[in-house]
């Protein structure tokens, strides 16, 4: 009984209504709008929960992903809006200006969501293709962010266009008028996707890639490629963001070939003393041919000398007529066969010691060859291990490296000479 009072009771307040209009379409507008928001809650929580159970599944894992991005929280946000835009035509008393402004306004929030949506579904793509074996070699970013560029500006001219009620093409026919001025705000957006479309195709950039561009203080490893930009962390952690189009108009060093090849060159001189070349000793050769590594060179080029000088006859007996084994090319065979040996060099890339032109501070020998990895910290282990033991086995054939004088060297010099002079000044003296 005292519900059917209540049910009497309400009807007869909802008949009083009627005689305050404006009161009674916000009173019905508020009702509608409870009733969309709890409408949008219970769309939300049962896509939601239906998109987890249906992710469990192997063949479905990919609606993680969308669900990661909250596409679908997205959708279910176009819920309130679309039952408000549907229903304002239940409700009493709106005059048709309010219906259609209130049902712009509602439809402008639908396109929003949707345009968020779609949003949230690019970056979902994005993460999906992350998971490519393509992605390590071509990035998509940059064309991930120029769609989510359109995506938004035409979504921008769709709401206000929805909102004042005006067709889309009229506003998209303005824009012509509005090149010049897009095409210079937009200038540097527009030389990066240039730039990132001809990076991709060439594959000429890709993340993981080590790259020097000394002019931006680049000198490291690619941890992100974007539209706009190219991030790079240096080798002392810090980093460095290049603008895309400037990889396509400046110059930049890729040492993803020298990864891919499996060895890193050396390239590096010893400047041997000139004063210390000479002719290699008859008992110095005997001495050379118990080396190993020197055995077989010792040989032939002693069978080569002696045919040589054999050929010349008695002109030979002069020195200088006479083809005789240096200290410093006994040096550059042994240090070539060295090499040679070393379990840590490349022995399939280019491996040579070669003399260079003679400078003011010395004799350069230069060292070329390539290491088996391409390990940073190996890579100078190993060359550092090499010219180590090339240094001090330099005495051996009686070379030495030159070295510019320092203090202790004249020091050393004119000590005994200052000392010499003061004994002559003492016996003069006396």
């Amino acid at each position: 009984m005292d519900i059917k009072q209540l049910w009497l009771n309400a009807q007869d307040l909802w008949g009083t209504l009627d005689e305050h209009p404006l009161l009674h379409a916000g009173l019905g507008l508020l009702v509608l709008l409870v009733v969309a928001l709890l409408l949008g809650r219970v769309a939300r929580y049962l896509i939601i929960h239906a998109i987890k159970l249906l992710g469990r599944q192997p063949a479905l894992h990919w609606l993680n992903d969308l669900q990661h991005n909250k596409v679908f929280h997205r959708l279910a946000q176009m819920t309130p809006s679309l039952v408000i835009q549907f229903g304002l035509y239940l409700v009493p008393g709106l005059s048709k200006t309010a219906i259609l402004f209130i049902g712009n306004v509602a439809l402008a929030i639908s396109i929003l969501f949707l345009v968020l949506a779609m949003s949230a579904l690019l970056n979902a793509l994005l993460d999906i293709y992350a998971r490519t074996e393509h992605a390590r070699t071509r990035s998509i970013k940059g064309y991930v962010q120029l769609a989510k560029m359109v995506l938004f500006i035409f979504g921008a001219i769709i709401i206000v266009a929805t909102l004042i009620d005006r067709s889309p093409l009229l506003l998209l026919s303005g824009l012509g008028a509005m090149s010049a001025v897009i095409l210079l705000v937009y200038k540097d957006t527009l030389l990066s996707f240039v730039a990132s479309v001809q990076l991709t195709s060439n594959d000429m950039l890709r993340v993981g890639d080590w790259i020097e561009m000394p002019q931006v203080g680049a000198d490291g490893d690619v941890v992100d490629i974007t539209l706009h930009t190219v991030k790079v962390q240096n080798f002392d952690k810090t980093i460095v963001s290049i603008p895309t189009w400037r990889l396509m108009s400046e110059s930049f060093k890729n040492w993803r070939g020298m990864q891919a090849s499996g060895g890193r060159r050396i390239k590096r001189s010893l400047y041997i003393d000139a004063s210390g070349v000479r002719f290699l000793r008859d008992d110095e050769e005997v001495r050379m041919t118990q080396v190993h590594l020197l055995t077989g060179y010792i040989g032939r080029k002693q069978a080569e000398l002696k045919a040589w000088n054999e050929a010349q006859g008695q002109s030979a007996q002069l020195s200088a007529n006479r083809r005789r084994m240096t200290n410093l090319g006994t040096f550059r065979a042994y240090a070539l066969a060295y090499l040679q040996s070393h379990p840590d060099i490349q022995p399939n890339m280019t491996c040579m010691v070669r003399q260079m032109q003679t400078t003011a501070q010395g004799v350069p020998l230069e060292i070329y060859c390539f290491t088996r990895t391409t390990a940073w910290g190996d890579y100078e282990r190993i060359q550092g291990d090499i010219f180590d033991y090339l240094l001090a086995v330099l005495p051996e054939f009686g070379l030495s490296l030159y070295q510019q004088p320092s203090g202790n060297d004249l020091r050393a010099g004119v000590l005994p000479a200052l000392a010499g002079a003061t004994q002559v000044s003492n016996v003069e003296t006396a």
